[in-house]
């Protein structure tokens, strides 16, 4: 057997093991080695010429008309025209294994050398493209947001429906460890008027399964905020995500809505609480010092009494 049909055997059979989630993220880092690997040994397989340039820099503008094609058929099985471009762009890339064909195809003797150069370099530079649409893909979304929601269809699917928050004035973003506690303590505090939003369907489950109203969205989706009924009456927002650039665009997308109320999120550096308090967070907890003086306070509260 060969090495490569054997690898892939191997990998079937590993596949549905406790610990294959583990060791693929373990093993992510080499993957990624290998293939650079791989595309430095195309690459070294023949000489650049301005001729083979051309022709993969002539190729490259039609990964469009692949581009149009996924929009339309996303749109086409009713999935938002948010949704639909964002996921478009990601794919707005010839493929890497289109690359691996025209290899074994030059092994073979069916095409000539130079067709891998130019295939490689149409590859290169559409992910140059890729690149660039998906640095400003939120942007392209908000800018033309009327031209895209005409595209869509009218239909929605049973995750795309309206959100109603049942009178909530508190929304936590993030049901993690820490959005998880600030909910219960919030409940104790202000009763049903608690509302918890999470981005992952199984995190929701396990959520509703303990008796949380939490809903499953996106908030920094500017749609998302458009599904919640118009007469919402949230009063404060609290985000409780790991990452303060998460934080940031969901802060846009209230700005974008005109969200009057206040607004409250966790971060873990200084650097952090500053852009947070400039982009208009009323309140910013720390919770590598906050946590720091908890338990600090805890273990001063519990320690056993000085003998007399």
């Amino acid at each position: 057997m060969k090495g490569d049909l054997g690898a892939l055997i191997l990998g079937v059979l590993i596949a549905n093991h406790a610990k294959a989630e583990e060791m693929a993220k373990t093993m992510l880092g080499f993957k990624d080695l290998f293939l650079l690997g791989f595309f430095l040994s195309i690459g070294l397989s023949g000489q650049l010429s301005l001729q083979t340039f051309i022709v993969g820099a002539m190729l490259t503008p039609l990964i469009f008309f692949k581009s149009a094609l996924f929009f339309v058929l996303l749109t086409g099985f009713n999935l938002r025209a948010r949704t639909s471009l964002l996921t478009t762009l990601n794919l707005t890339n010839y493929s890497e294994f289109g690359l691996i064909v025209a290899a074994v195809c030059v092994a073979n003797g069916w095409i000539d050398n130079e067709w891998l150069i130019v295939i490689s370099i149409a590859l290169a530079l559409s992910f140059v493209i890729s690149a660039v649409l998906n640095t400003c893909s939120h942007w392209l979304y908000v800018e033309h947001r009327s031209i895209w929601r005409r595209l869509q269809r009218r239909e929605r699917l049973a995750d795309d429906q309206l959100l109603d928050l049942e009178g909530a004035t508190i929304a936590i973003i993030g049901m993690g460890g820490v959005g998880t506690g600030a909910y219960d303590t919030m409940r104790g505090h202000h009763g049903k008027t608690v509302v918890g939003v999470d981005i992952d369907p199984l995190t929701v489950r396990n959520q509703q399964a303990t008796g949380r109203n939490v809903l499953l969205g996106d908030p920094s989706d500017t749609d998302f905020w458009d599904r919640i009924q118009a007469s919402h009456t949230l009063e404060l927002v609290m985000l409780a995500l790991p990452k303060v650039s998460t934080h940031l665009g969901i802060i846009d997308r209230l700005t974008e809505v005109s969200f009057s109320g206040q607004i409250a999120a966790i971060a873990k550096f200084p650097d952090e609480i500053e852009a947070l308090k400039k982009a208009g967070v009323t309140t910013v907890f720390n919770i590598y010092t906050e946590a720091g003086a908890g338990f600090a306070a805890h273990v001063n509260d519990h320690k056993p009494a000085p003998n007399a």
